[in-house]
Formats: C-alpha cells, structure tokens, sequence
C-alpha cells in the first residue's frame, strides 16, 4: 500500500489557506498537463514510488478511430473518433463520448484520468475512460447522428463491453447515442447486452433517477460544505454558468432547496436578478428562444460578469478553463461547486484558496453522474429495476460519505478540497495497483 507523509501542522478547516506545491509562474492550459499538475501533487504527498507515478500517470491504452459516414446530401465525410483507457485497477474503464467540434486528444485523456479519480474519489469499483468524435453535433440530422455514432461504436468495439469499458452521455450526446451504442454493440455480439453503456433510456434498462444524479449530487457536496462554512442553504445566492441540461438541473435542485438563483448564462450570454429568477420560467424561455438572454424580468449580463458577480454559490457547468489566472482574483463567491470538468486552473486554484473560497472539486462535486451510473450498471447485471427514491437515497449516501473521507484527508495533510479528493484518489488507485502487482 502507498505510503503517505505524516501531518506536522495543525488541523485546518474547509476553505482556508492550503499548504500546496509551488506551480510554475506560466500558465498552461492544456487540459492533460492540467490533469498531470494535480496528480503529481498528489503522488508528492502520498510519497509514491517513481515507477507507480509512472504507472497512474500514463493512459494505458489510446485509441484513434477513422469513421467515414454517409450524410444526407449522399457525401460521404471522414470523421476522426477516440477512445481513451487511462486506468482499470479498480474495474472496468468507465466514461463519457463526447461529440464535439474542437475535441482533442489531449482533452480525452484529461478527461480518462479525471474519471480514474472521480470513481476512486466516490469509491465505485471503476477505472476511467473517455472517447468522443470530432465533430459539429448541432449543424447534422438525427439520421447524420445516428450512423456517426454507429460506426464510431462499431470502431471501438473491441474495446468495450460490461466488463471492459463501458460509455455514458456526454456532451452533446444523449440518451439515445447511448441506445444507438448499446443496440450497436448487442447486434454485433448477438445478445442483449444492457449493461454495455449507461444513461440510456428506461425502455432499454436506463436508471430511474439518472437524469437528476449530477445534480443531485453536486448540490449534497454544496450542502455538505455549508455547513462546514456555517452558510444557511436556504436563501443562498446562487449563479450558474452554463445553463444546459446540467446547469438547468442544477438550478432546479437549487430551487427546490429554496436557495435563490441570482444569474444564469449560456453561450449566448446570460441574465441576473438579484430577486431571484424561477428555473422552471428560464428553462421555458429557453427552450422557445435558443437562449436565456431577453428573458423578462432579468438583467442582461456576461458570461465574464456573471463569473465575478457576488454570491454565495457558483457553480461553473460550461466546459473547462473558465477560471484562471486571469480572473481568480475577480472571484467573490464563497463556494465554487465544478459541476463542468476541469473549469479552474492550477493557478487560479491557488489563488481562490488564499481567497478563503472553497473549491469543491469535479472528482467530487459532479459525480453524482458516474455513482448512478454505477447503480444502472449493477441493475443491469443483477435484473433489478430501482424506484427513484431507492436511487436517490443511495445516492445521498454514497455522495456524503465521500465528501467526509475527502475532508478528512484534508485535515490530515492540510490542504484545500481538491488536492484532499485527489490524495484520497490517487491512494486508492495506487493501492489496488499495488495490490495486483505487475503483469507479466
């Protein structure tokens, strides 16, 4: 088992000043340097030998997939796919398929590795993965959609499967890529095979409770650290950048929690109210506009803007690098809860933390995801069909364990909430490594 360092200062509580490594004065953005930066802070507390840093360090398997598809006007276009392993020690890869005009292979492995960590972090017997396609989702047909998807499944088939690697929604992708996936897979291999991706529909073994879970659990970390921070939930301002599927849901589970929704934003821009905006009427606007933006009863604002604007809450549910060097110092809320991956920077991690902000990292604070996903696979493996309230307890459950387990490695090395998940992470991976040894 990994050896750690021994804590020689006192007990630090969530949200003040960490002791970290010092980073390079430059600041790099590419996501898998990124994710290199926070592991290798990890392995220097837990004291990891070189070869196994090495080891937890290095995907260990890449792949790139060509995937010509037929399109409506009869052309035929050649897509570039991947599927990215980074570790299965602790079970089968597990990750997203994200569809995407600038994805990039650094992007996937980053993301293969923050999964590695976020199912050690909530304790689900998988590894990380991560693949996706290059390519413009929202210009191409369902037909266009479907035969991408189908080919890019048939392409990485020898990859995946229940006990091999198992894929799951991402962005711009949805349930049905996940029907498309699992029938493409159970056609291929000749049986039913439900258990071959998750976040599928409930008519072909979809979780009841699935499309909340991220939400769900994000906002039991947020209320897990306010009362550590000694913030009343209740009547919280709330600003939520990146107003999407997750983002929306985020604001509704918010609502329900009667905490105030003061900012909203896609990529369009956003609105602010500082009465409070309803959710439900902004998810509505949304839906006939294509925007948030010119909703009633708000105030036009800025993605930019909406990032510095006071609050108790923000909740950054875009796509990475949104806090950075650049505008840490601007940040005034008290609570930055990573509903996104990987939305703030090394450097900008540091400066929110001699701020006194909490950062509840992605490996936790939006793995309410991958622990239904989890549930759906055990449901499908098992026969067993769960009601919501039994997910959503379980849920509950698993995602407040790990926030606790996650300060108390805070409180042993004395150091801000995603350096104590990332240590709780990587020991974990580290050890089932151990455990299993070298083969051959």
């Amino acid at each position: 088992m990994a050896t750690v360092a021994k804590p020689t200062a006192p007990t630090r509580q969530i949200g003040t000043p960490p002791m970290v490594p010092r980073i390079a004065p430059r600041e790099d953005l590419n996501p898998f340097r990124i994710a290199q930066i926070q592991f290798d802070m990890a392995a220097e507390f837990l004291k990891l030998d070189l070869g196994l840093r090495q080891i937890l360090r290095t995907p260990k398997r890449v792949l790139e997939v060509s995937i010509p598809t037929k399109m409506d006007n009869g052309q035929v276009k050649v897509l570039t796919g991947y599927r990215v392993q980074h570790n299965v020690a602790r079970g089968p890869a597990k990750g997203g398929v994200r569809f995407h005009p600038n994805l990039t292979l650094d992007e996937m492995k980053a993301l293969a590795a923050g999964m590695t960590w976020k199912t050690a972090t909530v304790n689900v017997p998988f590894g990380g993965a991560q693949g996706g396609v290059i390519c413009d989702s929202k210009r191409m047909s369902k037909g266009e959609l479907e035969r991408i998807t189908r080919r890019y499944a048939s392409e990485i088939l020898p990859l995946i499967g229940p006990y091999l690697d198992i894929p799951a929604p991402d962005v711009y992708t949805d349930a049905q890529t996940m029907a498309w996936m699992m029938d493409t897979y159970a056609m291929t291999v000749g049986h039913a095979a439900h258990g071959s991706v998750t976040g599928k529909p409930s008519s072909v073994g979809g979780s009841n409770g699935r499309e909340e879970a991220m939400a769900r659990g994000l906002v039991a970390v947020v209320e897990e650290a306010c009362k550590l921070k000694k913030i009343a939930l209740r009547g919280a301002t709330v600003a939520i950048q990146g107003f999407g599927h997750s983002g929306a849901t985020v604001a509704q589970v918010f609502a329900e929690k009667k905490a105030k929704i003061i900012a909203l934003s896609d990529t369009r821009g956003g609105v602010t109210n500082s009465r409070g905006i309803d959710p439900i009427k902004a998810i509505r606007y949304k839906e006939r506009s294509g925007t948030v933006v010119g909703m009633p009863g708000a105030t036009r604002t800025t993605n930019d803007e909406l990032l510095t604007m006071k609050c108790d809450i923000l909740v950054p549910a875009a796509l990475e690098n949104v806090i950075t060097l650049n505008n840490a110092e601007a940040i005034k809320a008290r609570i930055v809860a990573e509903a996104a991956n990987g939305p703030t920077t090394p450097h900008a991690d540091e400066i929110l933390a001699r701020k006194g902000i909490t950062v509840l990292p992605d490996i936790l604070a939006n793995a309410g995801g991958v622990t239904v996903s989890y549930f759906e696979w055990v449901q499908n493996q098992q026969g067993l069909i769960w009601d919501a309230e039994e997910v959503n307890a379980r849920l509950q459950k698993t995602i407040v364990r790990a926030f606790h387990e996650m300060v108390e490695t805070m409180r042993k090395h004395h150091v801000p909430p995603r350096a104590g998940a990332m240590i709780l992470a990587v020991g974990r991976v580290a050890e089932a490594t151990l455990v299993r040894g070298l083969f051959p």
